[in-house]
């Protein structure tokens, strides 16, 4: 439940938009996978639209259900998004302890390549995509931004053949290397993350279909392909990262990290440090008004003056 903390702290915080009214569609199937639909909620404004996307990565802990969406304060992250103008995808994806971090990422890089699909349904710009969470959320925010996959043109599914790219990243606390948790050669299951294991629980799919649990060097490769910090290029797109200094889940230096590692790679990046927080704090408000900011910025549409 600790993983949980932050994502509550900062939804409790955050003041209702006041102004702008919105459409909600829920439960919207952005893919499906043995047996099970994997759902969005999505929050169109109703009044002014700046063209653009934001995904809101509904997870903590990598737990992840709909209630999160439901749960009234939740619109405290959500509408003062779409007073900007902002249409707002709140993505659920398979959650642990059933399906692992290695499934929440394949999960968000299937709703990212939905909503761009139907981006024109939606009423925004394909190319103007932002991602947003906070702790595990946070982490699958940053897996998006630096770890897209292409589009399959040879795919029989039209929504596999477009890229999962996303155009700008704002989050809160995430964890961003899961080898070195906290110090070199830490793995973050053998941290003070060893209590949430189910999300570690990599594993691999046999020929007869079995599931067998990944051990030793295999565990260490599966967490290095959804550690963040391992695929940071000159092409990953503006991030920022907010993130206390005094965080008992998510070290500090995860972020600290990333954020040099990103401009040594000349990419845009923040990094926002809260003196004396935790994972999460009691009014988050600004740390929610700087995200959107962010978005602003890097997400624009055309100019005003620009002639039609």
């Amino acid at each position: 439940m600790r993983c949980f903390i932050g994502l509550v702290l900062l939804l409790a915080s955050v003041a209702h938009a006041a102004g702008q009214g919105f459409s909600r569609k829920e439960d919207v199937i952005y893919g499906r996978k043995f047996g099970m639909a994997l759902t969005m909620d999505v929050f169109r404004p109703t009044g002014h639209a700046n063209g653009a996307g934001i995904i809101l990565v509904c997870s903590g802990g990598w737990f992840s259900s709909h209630a999160i969406i439901d749960t009234p304060p939740a619109m405290g992250w959500i509408e003062p998004q779409i007073a900007r103008g902002y249409t707002v995808f709140a993505v659920v994806h398979g959650s642990q302890p059933r399906f692992t971090i290695t499934d929440a990422v394949a999960d968000l890089n299937r709703s990212v390549r939905f909503i761009r699909f139907h981006a024109r349904e939606y009423g925004i710009d394909g190319e103007r995509i932002g991602i947003t969470g906070g702790s595990a959320g946070g982490h699958l925010s940053l897996m998006q931004g630096v770890r897209p996959s292409p589009g399959d043109p040879k795919n029989p599914d039209p929504v596999e053949r477009v890229s999962s790219r996303v155009e700008a990243v704002a989050c809160l606390f995430p964890p961003t290397d899961f080898l070195n948790y906290g110090g070199p050669g830490k793995p973050a299951w053998d941290t003070n993350l060893k209590w949430l294991l189910p999300p570690f629980d990599f594993q691999r799919q046999e020929k007869d279909g079995r599931f067998v649990l990944l051990t030793g060097d295999a565990k260490l490769e599966a967490a290095r392909q959804v550690s963040p910090i391992e695929w940071i290029s000159a092409e990953t797109p503006p991030t920022l990262i907010i993130h206390g200094d005094a965080d008992p889940l998510v070290p500090i230096e995860q972020s600290r990290r990333f954020i040099e590692k990103l401009s040594q790679a000349k990419v845009p990046a923040r990094l926002e440090v809260r003196p004396g927080k935790g994972h999460g704090w009691p009014d988050m408000t600004p740390d929610v008004k700087l995200i959107d900011d962010w978005f602003d910025q890097y997400l624009p549409g055309p100019s005003p003056t620009t002639k039609q």
